[in-house]
């Protein structure tokens, strides 16, 4: 089950990292790797002719022995038109909070992926660590395991075409969109993302290259975001992504007890995007979720909805993304009341420079019922919000 809502009422894939998870998840504002300038070719010198006269030179070896080094600070602040009760966005999870700054995340990553053997780590802090362990058992019996958003060992079999198999913790191969905001194109994070699918896993996970374009994956996991003690290795995910030249399709499927207490029904979750690629400056995608939660001894809860989004660069600089989407919480299951929610953002984007990145965003948030808080006033049918995003990336370090 989902945290929730009087729980959440109260920041770009780890570079790199999670956002692998997702296809349309990339780094928005990573900086690019330029080639070093070299110097004019003297006319009067022939060329070497050990080798061709266009060679480029070997690059140089990795720094830290195939080590990688990542991190981002994550800091917003937003005014919500409602003035709600303690200043606290409804409905959205890791910018929740009204009128004053706030950190939502910083990260450190660690990653060593080049050989047989490797792990990947992301450790941090801020108010998006707390709330994405709030449900979690082992997180609050545990308190470090707060602090952790991935942690898995890696495995690359040799002379099995590309298989990797992870065991740990893992954020979750569903949706469109990942923890980190700068690899999102919306600094706000999707309904669909907020409360239709799961943060992460604990368990095995797999992911086999078929062809060149096709890959799939199995994973045997623990109940939505639970580390441990909660329906150990009872879910199960069939994961799938092709990739084509103008875009890539990306379909999820996971199944299994996931409710608290021995005896409970299984949820099923369906997830699929399409990413589409038409040019380096436009790309646009289409995410579906549903889910059905299966009540012990018969009935069952469902939620489902559909977010369409596209970005355009328009500079080197500036970019603006769109995002709009409708979820319909059938039996009030996820966000605690029976209602349909529509969302509309629009979101501009300034890179101030390769590690420094600003996000402007307007919100509205709807529904067919008096759902968002007014503080002394009655409840209300919307929710307009207006957030400034900064985020500071270091690295990759390699």
């Amino acid at each position: 089950m989902r945290i929730p809502l009087s729980i959440l009422a109260l920041v770009v894939c780890s570079w790199p990292g999670a956002a692998a998870e997702n296809p349309v998840a990339t780094p928005a504002a990573a900086p690019t790797e330029q080639a070093a300038p070299q110097a004019p070719a003297d006319p009067a010198k022939p060329a070497d002719p050990a080798k061709p006269a266009d060679a480029t030179p070997p690059a140089p070896p990795p720094k830290y022995d195939g080590w990688v080094f990542s991190g981002l600070a994550d800091a917003y602040v937003t005014h919500n038109g409602n003035n709600p009760t303690g200043d606290l966005n409804g409905l959205q999870n890791f910018d929740l909070h009204s009128g004053t700054p706030r950190l939502s995340l910083a990260k450190f990553t660690v990653d060593k992926s080049d050989k047989v053997i490797g792990i990947h780590l992301d450790v941090g802090v801020g108010e998006t660590m707390r709330l994405i362990h709030a449900g979690d058992p082992a997180a609050i019996e545990n308190k470090g395991l707060r602090y952790v958003e991935q942690m898995y060992a890696i495995f690359k079999p040799t002379k099995t075409h590309g298989t990797e198999i992870d065991f740990g913790q893992f954020v979750t191969s569903a949706g469109a969109e990942v923890i980190e905001s700068s690899s999102n194109w919306n600094y706000t994070r999707s309904l669909l993302f907020a409360w239709a699918i799961p943060y992460y896993h604990f368990g095995i996970k797999t992911a086999t290259p078929i062809t060149k374009e096709l890959t799939v994956g199995v994973q045997l996991v623990n109940a939505w975001n639970t580390v441990w003690g909660s329906h150990d290795f009872q879910n199960v995910g069939l994961t799938m992504a092709l990739t084509k030249p103008k875009y890539t399709w990306s379909a999820n499927y996971y199944v299994g007890a996931t409710d608290p207490g021995p005896k409970v029904g299984k949820r099923n979750l369906v997830d699929t995007t399409i990413l589409l690629t038409p040019n380096s400056k436009f790309n646009a995608y289409i995410n579906i979720d549903y889910a059905r939660n299966n009540r012990y001894g018969g009935g069952y809860d469902t939620w489902y909805g559909a977010a369409i989004a596209a970005r355009y660069q328009l500079t080197k600089l500036f970019a603006v993304a769109a995002r709009t989407e409708v979820f319909s919480d059938v039996n009030g299951f996820a966000t605690g009341k029976k209602q349909n929610l529509k969302e509309g953002t629009i979101t501009g984007e300034a890179k101030l420079n390769d590690h420094l990145v600003g996000r402007l965003e307007f919100r509205h948030d709807a529904s067919d019922q008096p759902f968002f808080d007014r503080g002394k006033l009655a409840p209300n049918k919307s929710q307009n919000t207006l957030t400034l995003g900064i985020v500071a990336l270091l690295g990759p370090l390699k």
